[in-house]
């Protein structure tokens, strides 16, 4: 089997699970997110853009898989999972009331059970069967947060990964600064990067990323058609490596073929603004402060109209289409007390369409005892690439 964790972390998180459940007074979950199938069994899968789900009791029933034939091996392969479930592809086919017969067997009718609502696992027509197959069946509660908050805090194993990932992220920049200058396609640039991470024994990360030459250096999502970098232009790169799932971000803006003095003033509020959000980042201190010190340095510096309205966000284990494991997001008046054990990507991005100018940075930090530890080894700097 292709276990990345011990059968003891895997059976721990169950245990938590089960115990969150008791204590909302729920029998049962209904797992949609593929995050959480991974995080509670190991169960790998583009699968979840279909009807699966596991069915996780609060006693300790062994956990239920309801997939189609494809994932079969999957499951097997990759997790803890023993009972697997199959329904097959076939016109007018409900895998929803496969999903009832299963939650009669386990005698759950009746019960208060918990479902995942706020994921790309379940869409809007699934969601649909659900409801429509288990009404008057048993009482559907949204839980969608259940395991999501569990999954926030990492265990040793978990940031062992993280930093690993974080290690090919510097390799990434290291081939980036390398690659980029005047009349270099965007691609190549992209390629040595994705070079160096699946070289370094990395995977695909679960976004496309940033990639974004001359005016697509403010953007902060990707777009499609490469470009070729000019004479005097500026590259930025928001990007992610990942190791068994588990992600780690850095974000530059490079100038290429010569600096601007505007651009270099933006680098330096925006290395400023980095460090006191990292500075921010203290166990039993709201997130929310982390925003607060990011809109302070960068509105003294004159830059609140090119700067955006949250900082970064949780990362961990996730799927495709993001690498954000959010909740929580980094916005000013967050509550959510920084607690040991978080990975959190801190983002200072300017986008400044005044003088179409960007300047980003961002890195990946553990929350510990005494405050963040910066994952990324490379120095924050000006870099000019010719």
């Amino acid at each position: 089997m292709a276990l990345h964790f011990e059968r003891a972390e895997y059976a721990g998180r169950q245990a938590k699970a089960r115990a969150a459940l008791r204590e909302q007074g729920l029998d049962a979950l209904l797992v949609f997110s593929q995050e959480s199938h991974y995080w509670l069994t190991g169960f790998d899968s583009s699968g979840y853009v279909f009807f699966q789900v596991g069915v996780l009791t609060a006693d300790d029933r062994p956990y239920v898989l309801l997939t189609r034939r494809p994932d079969l091996e999957q499951a097997r392969l990759t997790s803890v999972i023993e009972d697997v479930r199959l329904w097959f592809d076939k016109e007018g086919v409900d895998p929803a009331r496969d999903l009832r017969a299963i939650l009669a067997e386990l005698g759950l009718r009746g019960a208060r059970v918990g479902i995942e609502l706020n994921t790309y696992g379940l869409t809007p027509v699934n969601w649909d069967r659900v409801r429509k197959a288990l009404a008057r069946f048993c009482r559907l509660e949204d839980a969608s947060n259940l395991i999501r908050y569990l999954r926030v805090i990492k265990s040793p194993a978990e940031h062992g990964y993280v930093r690993r990932a974080a290690a090919l992220c510097d390799d990434a920049l290291d081939a980036l600064l390398a690659t980029a200058k005047p009349g270099v396609v965007e691609g190549q640039v992209g390629a040595a990067m994705a070079a160096a991470i699946l070289k370094g024994g990395g995977d695909w990360a679960s976004d496309l990323g940033v990639l974004g030459v001359g005016e697509r250096a403010l953007l902060a999502r990707a777009s499609a058609g490469a470009q070729t970098l000019g004479q005097r232009d500026q590259l930025t790169a928001e990007y992610s490596a990942s190791v068994m799932r588990y992600h780690a971000c850095l974000m530059r803006t490079v100038a290429i073929g010569a600096g601007d003095p505007r651009q270099e003033r933006m680098f330096h509020a925006t290395r400023d603004a980095l460090q006191a959000m990292t500075e921010a980042v203290r166990p039993g201190r709201p997130l929310g402060e982390v925003d607060d010190a990011h809109r302070r340095v960068f509105d003294a510096a004159g830059y609140e109209h090119a700067r955006f309205a949250a900082c970064g966000y949780s990362l961990g284990a996730t799927f495709k289409p993001s690498w954000m494991d959010v909740p929580p997001m980094l916005y000013s008046g967050n509550p959510w007390p920084a607690e040991p054990g978080m990975v959190l990507f801190l983002h200072a991005i300017l986008a400044d369409r005044t003088t179409g100018l960007a300047m980003s940075a961002g890195h990946t930090v553990i929350v510990g005892p005494g405050g963040a530890e910066v994952l990324s080894k490379r120095p924050l700097a000006y870099h000019v690439c010719r």
